[in-house]
């Protein structure tokens, strides 16, 4: 989590994150910053309602024990869990003061990074899914069962606690002796006992390969062999069936993609100078980045054929004059008889 960047004095560095220390001029992209967070506010609002639906569809017209299924409800949920954070950030973004206190930053800044990185793992967990259920449709049958699906959600949540220690660590409140105001963030001076140095290295190598890299080259192998297999089979049953994990993953990649370019060319200790280019980068692509938490629900509803169906169905049922205008001249009992997936 990194609502404001800021570089430091060095010299003036302590080991007691509570110091008053003194930050490079950050008024500029301070403004930019607390400009920009009004689209927080609608994002968590625009977010909860669209993420809410996808978990009302599952739970009204879906069979939640599925593979796919239980795998969609841990991404939607881990989605929801980040956007949790963005109220909190959106308040300290505009008035550039943490109210809050230490221990909310912590939690936030945790929130924050779980939900990042657990998404990230669903998804690729979701991609390779569709892999062996359209590759190895056959032979996987047996073990793409529910303790599979459970048991793999369960990992993917430890691996993502565990990632979360390094901002558990260097998140905390300091002040600003300038303009006697808190700050919320990475502290950028030492801590006792405690190799700040190496931890931070380690979490941006953590971060880049493990959650970007790693599920980039699962993600590719995956469609590539989705799509031979699909070229060569001539089964457009299956082409439809991996098109809405293949538009989640685009759209995540396509949002993400710069936000974690900014901090590779960004990463390190700089001046003053680069610290605001740093921070004018990081508030851009981080805001386009968080578009992916607001609008994917979008695209879970309006993409898969289900999915549309369900959701007529919904509006229907609560919307009786609406009946006319929804009804599709393909819907069928047929068609919403089936429960194994909600694609």
């Amino acid at each position: 989590m990194e609502a404001t960047t800021y570089d430091y004095d060095y010299d003036n560095y302590s080991d007691d994150p509570a110091r008053l220390v003194a930050p490079c001029n950050g008024n500029v992209d301070n403004y930019v910053g607390a400009q920009l967070s009004i689209l927080y506010y609608f994002m968590f609002l625009f977010s909860l309602f669209g993420n809410g639906l996808v978990l009302t569809i599952i739970y009204r017209f879906e069979k939640v024990g599925t593979v796919t299924n239980i795998l969609l409800v841990n991404l939607v949920t881990s989605s929801v869990i980040f956007m949790s954070s963005l109220p909190f950030l959106g308040v300290y973004m505009q008035l550039s003061d943490w109210i809050f206190g230490k221990l909310m930053c912590k939690v936030v800044g945790t929130v924050y990074y779980l939900g990042f990185y657990s998404s990230v793992l669903f998804l690729t967990l979701l991609t390779f899914d569709r892999h062996l259920a359209v590759v190895y449709s056959l032979s996987t049958s047996r073990i793409r069962n529910q303790s599979y699906a459970v048991v793999s959600c369960l990992a993917v949540w430890l691996i993502s606690s565990l990632a979360c220690i390094e901002p558990m660590i260097l998140h905390t409140t300091f002040i600003n002796y300038m303009n006697n105001k808190t700050y919320c963030q990475e502290y950028p001076g030492d801590f006792a006992s405690i190799d700040v140095s190496r931890v931070r290295i380690s979490g941006f190598y953590l971060q880049l390969i493990l959650f970007f890299l790693f599920p980039l080259a699962i993600i590719v192998y995956s469609y590539v062999r989705i799509a031979v297999t699909v070229i060569s089979s001539k089964l457009v049953a299956k082409f439809k069936t991996v098109k809405l994990v293949f538009v989640i993953v685009l759209l995540f990649f396509i949002c993400w993609t710069p936000f974690n370019i900014a901090l590779l060319i960004h990463g390190g200790s700089p001046n003053c100078e680069q610290a605001r280019e740093r921070s004018y980068a990081l508030h851009i692509t981080r805001n386009f980045a968080y578009i992916y938490f607001c609008i994917s629900p979008i695209f879970y509803t309006f993409v898969g054929k289900k999915f549309q169906t369900y959701f007529r169905q919904l509006i229907m049922k609560h919307f009786p004059k609406s009946k006319k205008s929804l009804r599709s001249p393909q819907y069928s009992r047929s068609n919403t008889s089936t429960k194994s997936t909600a694609y």
